[in-house]
Order: structure tokens, then sequence, then C-alpha cells
């Protein structure tokens, strides 16, 4: 299993966050991009490294940021993208979680 899918959401939730405060001073998409891209990067890290429980780590953003944007799918491209992109990385974290099992 790679760490690159968590180090790319990782980043674009990080800049998605902080885009969502520039543009409509939304103090909630700061702190949700930010905490769920920073979970991404540490999961991505602990993959890289083959330390710690980084495919659950992945996986635990991944339903996070599913749930999240799930509700908002149909009200534009950004929840749109955030609901597809989650759930392709709760798939291939998911698949890898089981095999672990």
């Amino acid at each position: 299993m790679s760490a690159n899918p968590a180090w790319l959401m990782g980043g674009l939730c990080i800049v998605g966050g902080i885009t969502g405060f520039v543009r409509t001073r939304s103090v909630p998409s700061l702190v949700a991009g930010v905490s769920v891209g920073l979970l991404y990067l540490w999961s991505a890290n602990a993959l890289s490294k083959n330390t710690g429980p980084g495919v659950q780590g992945a996986l635990g953003a991944s339903v996070i940021l599913l749930l999240s944007s799930a509700p908002r799918f149909a009200k534009g491209p950004v929840p749109a993208v955030l609901t597809l992109t989650s759930a392709a990385s709760a798939v291939y974290y998911g698949k890898a979680y089981a095999a672990l099992q």
C-alpha cells in the first residue's frame, strides 16, 4: 500500500480549508480542513516509515471527510469532488485495512 493518496489528500484538505477561510471567512472550513489534512499527513508519514497505525488513520480521515461532505454533494463542484475523492480514499485504505486483518 502506498502513502501517496494520504499525502495528496492531506495537502488538498489543508489548501482547501485555508482557501475556504480566505474566500468566505469560514472558520469551520479552516479548522476542519487543517485538522483532517493533518490527520492524513500524519498517516502518510506513518505509512512511509512503516510505523504506527497509518492505515487506520488514513481510513479514519477518509470516513470523516466522506461523512461531512456527502450531505452537500449536490450543492456544487467542491462538495462533489470532496465526496468522490474521500470515497475513493476510503475504498483504497479500507481494502488495505481489511488485508491487515
